[in-house]
């Protein structure tokens, strides 16, 4: 399996001095939760079957984990929408002016566009936000479609105001494995294909070129779509990359990880995968991969999901 880098566009820094404070910590009465009870317990963290390692996957450990609940899917463009106008909250994405998205999704092609260096796919687009997730001369973002073009920043000031807060690493893989243990995937360990299995939304075809669409999407699918997993949560993997609330750290002593670590401290941890990901190219739509991210890096293919301490009201 080739062990390359993750489809992941960061910027590397730009509009870090920018951040300022979300709104305050307090459940949101706009916000309306959409729960699924998640029982603790003895949670798994990594894998004994690692595929990319230098993502250091495994091996695996073992957590305490403790009763939560979790937003069943990822938080929706509707959910969102609540919080702006609730406080006036503005992303970085509008703020700076721009984010990334993905080649065969600007609308009208990517002349004149800038692409990452290596990653010529991903392309700077003007104006593109969680409203208008390819740019203002595209489609505005459908209120049951995930929200996306949000940060790390974005995200935990939105989780503050509706009282919970991004998850955890271990937190996330035990919600994810549904019950059933060490498993691949959060339905267990059948392999996706381009033909005829599709348990999730990834790509089908040669990326970055040509996605059949074969699973029903090209794009971000509604966040309650394909089949829940054990605990009745939708699309833990594939779909939208999703936030956590901790650093992209390696969990080894070795020299290396060392390294890694010192290397990657502004980075933030997601999990999951996404819409783009191909066994071909980025094997991490697995429930023990991982990757990393500057805090203030948006994109049409990142989101996250909220996670609380308490039952919700009612």
């Amino acid at each position: 399996m080739p062990e390359k880098g993750c489809c992941t566009p960061g910027r590397d820094g730009a509009g870090l001095a920018a951040f300022r404070p979300g709104p305050a910590v307090g459940a949101g009465k706009e916000h309306v939760r959409n729960c699924a009870y998640v029982p603790g317990g003895t949670g798994i963290l990594g894998t004994a079957r690692p595929v990319i390692a230098d993502d250091f996957e495994g091996p695996p450990v073992r957590r305490r984990i403790k009763d939560l609940w979790w937003e069943a899917g990822a938080i929706s463009v509707a959910q969102f929408r609540r919080f702006v106008e609730a406080t006036g909250y503005r992303t970085t994405a509008e703020r700076l002016g721009w984010s990334f998205v993905f080649h065969s999704h600007v609308p009208g092609g990517v002349e004149g566009t800038l692409g990452v260096d290596g990653l010529e796919w991903w392309r700077r687009i003007d104006g593109s936000t969680w409203e208008f997730p390819t740019g203002p001369d595209g489609a505005p973002a459908g209120n049951a479609y995930p929200v996306t073009h949000v940060d790390w920043q974005d995200a935990n000031a939105f989780a503050a105001w509706a009282g919970g807060r991004l998850p955890k690493e271990a937190e996330w893989e035990h919600a994810a494995r549904g019950g059933l243990g060490d498993v691949r995937f959060p339905w267990g360990d059948r392999e996706p294909d381009d033909e005829g299995y599709f348990p999730l939304n990834i790509w089908q075809g040669q990326f970055p070129h040509r996605d059949t669409g074969a699973d029903g999407f090209t794009a971000p699918a509604p966040v309650l779509s394909f089949a829940p997993n054990g605990y009745g949560l939708y699309q833990m993997v594939g779909n939208v990359w999703e936030w956590t609330s901790e650093p992209f750290r390696v969990r080894s002593v070795n020299a290396a990880a060392r390294r890694i670590n010192a290397a990657a401290r502004e980075r933030k941890l997601l999990k999951g995968g996404s819409f783009l990901c191909h066994r071909s190219y980025c094997y991490r739509y697995r429930i023990a991969a991982r990757t990393g991210n500057t805090p203030d890096s948006t994109s049409n293919h990142t989101g996250f999901r909220v996670v609380y301490d308490r039952p919700p009201p009612g």
